[in-house]
């Protein structure tokens, strides 16, 4: 199995839907469609289960998708030692969010004219761990969202956006101009898998235990309240399909916008990176 075609997989079974996954890896959707073909000929077995909706795990898909994770996660990091030990002027940045957000495009911008030799890579993250891979050594620098366990990282804060809950369409709290949190108390919530960092559990949370199914991708949340009416919630003015809503949440603290490193890291391409986003999402 080749790793490319395995991050093909990893990201059409996050986005539950080859379109987006296709946008999501800047190709066309034929060409992704033939190499998930080609990786089940080669399995064995189907991978996923396709339908106007959108695509749905099988069983093997869903062993896979564990499996290839973590391979992917081993070979991100044998490329991290292997740049760092050729002297390569690379940095890895991890991102968790919104790829369109206009701080991160302007960022991205910006430090491609400053350094324009310099190896950028990017490793988009599911939403399991909001460290993006920076405690296992797999990033350089995250730009994600708090909170989350700062223990021996260093974190900046960018931008704080207002949440609301994300609720379909037709749920008559969707026509609120406003909602609570006590007006969501008896209602189910999507769950990060065992291990998730507790402190970001329990924001996306309300602030309290909730029952709901478990998600790791946005997409994955976003199908959770499409199919089963589970309540989530989400930063305000993101683009959602228009069976959904948003409504804001008078009584949940923003969701913050930061970028964090390891504690002591004196790399100037980190330093620069944080310069520069300070400078991008300050616009």
């Amino acid at each position: 199995m080749e790793l490319r075609t395995l991050r093909y997989f990893v990201t059409v079974a996050e986005e539950l839907h080859f379109g987006r996954a296709a946008t999501r890896l800047h190709m066309s959707q034929p060409p992704l469609s033939r190499a998930i073909k080609r990786l089940e000929t080669e399995v064995g077995a189907p991978l996923l289960v396709r339908s106007p909706a959108g695509v749905t795990l099988t069983p093997v898909g869903a062993v896979l998708l564990d499996e290839a994770r973590s391979l992917l996660d081993r070979a991100d990091r044998l490329r991290v030692r292997v740049g760092a030990a050729a002297d390569v002027a690379t940095i890895t940045v991890g991102i968790l969010g919104d790829s369109t957000d206009r701080g991160t495009t302007r960022l991205a911008a910006a430090y491609r004219r400053s350094h324009p030799g310099v190896d950028i890579r990017v490793r988009d993250t599911d939403l399991t761990d909001p460290t993006c891979g920076l405690r296992a050594g797999l990033v350089d620098v995250a730009l994600t969202r708090a909170p989350f366990n700062e223990a021996a990282l260093t974190v900046r804060d960018l931008r704080a956006d207002p949440v609301g809950a994300v609720l379909r369409a037709d749920d008559p709290l969707a026509r609120r101009g406003q909602l609570y949190l006590a007006d969501l108390r008896d209602r189910r919530w999507f769950q990060f898998p065992h291990g998730t960092d507790p402190l970001w559990q329990a924001y996306w949370n309300g602030g309290e235990p909730r029952e709901g199914p478990v998600v790791r991708a946005v997409q994955e949340c976003l199908q959770a309240v499409l199919w089963n009416g589970t309540v989530g919630m989400a930063p305000l003015g993101h683009d959602l399909p228009p069976e959904l809503a948003v409504v804001p949440l008078a009584d949940m603290a923003p969701s913050r916008v930061v970028v964090a490193w390891n504690e002591g890291d004196g790399n100037p391409l980190i330093r620069s990176f944080i310069e520069t986003a300070t400078a991008a999402y300050r616009e």
